[in-house]
């Protein structure tokens, strides 16, 4: 017995003759792009960003409150008296757990582990241990070095690809695009004192992968049309294009979106930040895609001459091939026509 097999066609989300004005808002996104990146900018400068261990050194410990919720206060109290200096005390996910950063000591290593003892012992048996990282000075500043040129090596290498794939239009606005989402994420971190460290910086780099896919998909529909539609307007041609490509750019973004959420809500405090920078760049990174990087095509003097022709079909039957002789060639030649004789009366 075989068992019934239901037909189900495949639902659209956007209908396929959509027509949003996109090129009408090019103006208002321009200029809100540009004061987002000013003041991302000031912010950075000003305000600076909160680096985690990876990239100031120090210490950090993770510790656990054995019955019921811990006493900020009480351990603020505790550490300030033991001379190490800076000490950053914080809630950590649940209200029992603590996360307390202990700044890199004078005399090297050994002042380091001095100083996480103190702490632990300070502490008590009240509280559990349950994670310790320290960074020396040498190793902080190797990997801020290592990863700033790792981001501005992954956007030179878009820049590069980009160029090859399409003209250098297109690789003008994808920088523009790359450059908007970092600047514009990093000064979130900013503005939020959120902790920049290393995960971050993994972020990012994922944000321009994920931004220059999308920036290509429709790159990649302006060319067509442009080969396609020869006397149409460019800002009406670039508006056609965003539209014809909506309607993967909003499902692949959701798609991303629902996995980055679950990380968000239920992976714990420990890569919150990083979830938090990955749902927020597919978002800045699906607005750059579609209200930067496309309509500043029509800014840099794109034409259509520029993209080349497409090939054409060809519609004529296929020429008959020649004899290989004189003889074939008489054969293959028609015989005349012979006149029609009347009779004789």
């Amino acid at each position: 017995m075989f068992f019934p097999i239901p037909d189900f066609k495949g639902f659209d989300f956007f209908p396929h003759n959509t027509r949003l004005p996109f090129m009408r808002l090019k103006g208002i996104c321009f200029t809100l792009s540009l004061v987002f990146m000013a003041l991302s900018l000031a912010l950075f400068f000003t305000r600076g960003l909160n680096y985690g261990v990876d990239f100031i050194g120090g210490s950090l410990i993770e510790v656990q409150h054995k019955n019921g919720p811990a006493d900020l206060a009480d351990i603020r109290s505790k550490l300030s008296s033991l001379g190490l200096g800076d000490v950053q005390i914080q809630s950590f996910g649940n209200d029992t757990d603590v996360l307390i950063r202990v700044e890199q000591q004078p005399g090297g290593e050994a002042e380091q582990q001095a100083a996480m003892k103190k702490v632990i012992d300070t502490l008590g048996a009240d509280y559990t241990q349950r994670r310790i990282e320290v960074v020396g000075p040498a190793v902080s500043s190797e990997l801020r070095r290592t990863g700033m040129i790792a981001v501005l090596c992954s956007i030179l290498a878009i820049i590069v690809y980009v160029w090859f794939r399409f003209e250098w239009q297109f690789a003008a606005g994808a920088v523009v695009a790359l450059a908007h989402d970092v600047l514009v994420t990093v000064g979130v971190f900013s503005l939020l004192q959120l902790e920049f460290d290393l995960s971050i910086v993994a972020a990012l780099l994922t944000i321009l992968g994920y931004s220059v896919n999308d920036t290509v998909v429709v790159s990649d529909r302006i060319r067509e049309n442009l080969r396609k539609f020869k006397r149409m307007e460019l800002d009406e041609l670039l508006n056609i294009s965003i539209n014809e490509t909506l309607s993967r750019t909003i499902l692949t973004g959701m798609t991303a979106i629902a996995g980055i959420l679950a990380l968000l809500i239920f992976g714990g405090e420990v890569i919150r930040n990083f979830s938090f920078a990955m749902l927020f760049g597919i978002l800045i990174g699906t607005y750059s895609s579609m209200f930067i990087a496309a309509p500043l095509l029509g800014y840099l003097g794109l034409k259509r001459e520029t993209v080349g022709t497409a090939p054409k079909a060809k519609d004529a039957a296929p020429a008959a091939i020649a004899p290989a002789s004189a003889a074939g060639a008489a054969a293959a030649r028609p015989a005349p026509a012979k006149k029609a004789v009347s009779p004789r009366r």
